[in-house]
């Protein structure tokens, strides 16, 4: 399965990644995948965190550029980061379609995956 562009060290994701508190963080622009805190090698080794942001570049190209943005900022406003209907979707995604990107190898167990922020209590 052919992947997107990756941006290693990229600015945004870095917004992102402080945004959230995180010590790395993929994001979906358009039809790319930008990285902070987490090298190219990296990120394609867990293919939970790659079916994610995957699911994302779908949901950039069923909605638009600033249809996709607009609702996922609503979204956070309205749900917080955790339950914004985008992630939801790609939470699930990455569940049923890790197995498309794992080369072929065994699907890494759960200390091996990327950590999504959880939602606050």
């Amino acid at each position: 399965m052919k992947l997107p562009r990756i941006v290693e060290n990229s600015p945004l994701a870095r917004l992102a990644r402080l945004k959230l508190g995180a010590p790395n963080v993929a994001m979906v622009l358009g039809a790319s995948i930008h990285l902070s805190g987490v090298s190219r090698e990296q990120f394609l080794r867990d293919p939970f965190w790659v079916a994610h942001e995957m699911e994302h570049i779908q949901q950039f190209q069923q909605y638009g550029r600033l249809g996709f943005l607009a609702r996922y900022l609503r979204d956070w406003v309205r749900y917080g980061y955790y339950n914004i209907p985008f992630e939801v979707a790609a939470r699930e995604a990455a569940e049923l379609k890790a197995h498309l990107y794992a080369q072929g190898l065994p699907l890494p167990g759960e200390a091996e995956r990327h950590s999504t922020p959880k939602a606050k209590r």
